[in-house]
């Protein structure tokens, strides 16, 4: 049996088009589809990262109304899927809630940066004795800090030329090539 698998959502520190340390805001489609890809791989749990107090009680409100509230009720399989969503404050408070682990980076555009293949990635994976936090940017990628403070970056999907996939699908695609059965 592998170790525990996570995945985050950064909203911060990521890049805007011009390379500037931004924090993006939450969306409602991020939270539901994460979570449904995150339950249908059986991943451990999936983090929503920003710094914004207000932002993280959106997905708290999301989280009360789909887990404790009416929408449970509706539709249950919703809630079991967003009961793995925890917001946090920042990446190192998503650590401290996996305890000891290994980051593993994406990035559409690693620079000169040494990346793992996918192949390489899910065989440490089956193998692994820690837990693994998989982290994804939103705006345009992760921040310099987190790619080169990642024990890990993962290869790109596509490499060179267009690659700018919605965060939702390059997770799906991710999970997929990772603990997919092809």
């Amino acid at each position: 049996m592998s170790a525990p698998l996570y995945i985050a959502l950064v909203h911060h520190p990521v890049r805007d088009k011009t390379g500037g340390i931004v924090t993006t805001a939450i969306t409602n489609l991020d939270v539901h589809d994460l979570a449904r890809t995150a339950k249908t791989y059986g991943l451990a749990g999936y983090f929503v990262v920003t710094p914004v107090t207000a932002q993280r009680k959106i997905v708290d409100a999301i989280l009360a109304h789909w887990t404790r509230g009416p929408g449970r009720a509706r539709v249950p399989q919703r809630g079991e899927a967003l009961a793995l969503v925890r917001p946090v404050q920042s990446i190192e408070e998503a650590l401290g809630a996996v305890g000891s682990a290994t980051v593993v980076a994406t990035a559409a555009a690693p620079g000169e940066r040494q990346v793992v293949s996918f192949a390489d990635e899910a065989a440490r994976l089956r193998c692994a004795e820690e837990p693994t936090l998989l982290l994804f940017g939103t705006g345009h990628g992760l921040a310099d800090a987190v790619l080169d403070g990642a024990d890990r970056l993962l290869a790109p999907i596509r490499p060179g030329g267009y690659n700018h996939l919605s965060v939702r699908a390059a997770v799906a695609i991710t999970l997929d090539r990772l603990l997919g059965d092809g």
